[in-house]
């Protein structure tokens, strides 16, 4: 157990990972700022993003990605994103959250 965290540790790599998750989250967050229909209600600090959705776009979303659930009564879903986390990956569901958005609105 201690050799994995000698490599996490080692060069710094838990702050790479760290920095590429929360950038990450940083472009999610200012691609949802212009969909209409989703609000982010909290600040964006780290690799997580809370955003208030229509129901039916939450419905959508999650036929084609994971994400919880936050607060059901409020629609308020959270979206981590991680070390892995690729500027594709954001706008793929960036897409897709405006897809769903614009669907849920006709």
């Amino acid at each position: 157990m201690s050799g994995q965290f000698n490599a996490f540790f080692e060069n710094d790599l838990w702050l790479k990972n760290a920095k590429q998750a929360n950038k990450m989250a940083k472009l999610l967050a200012d691609g949802i700022i212009d969909i209409p229909g989703c609000r982010i209600t909290q600040k964006v600090e780290a690799n997580a993003v809370f955003v208030k959705l229509p129901p039916r776009v939450i419905d959508d979303l999650k036929k084609r990605y994971f994400f919880y659930t936050w607060d059901t009564r409020e629609h308020i879903v959270r979206l981590m994103t991680s070390f892995d986390t690729t500027e594709s990956d954001v706008s793929g569901f960036l897409q897709a959250l405006k897809e769903a958005s614009k669907d849920n609105q006709e």
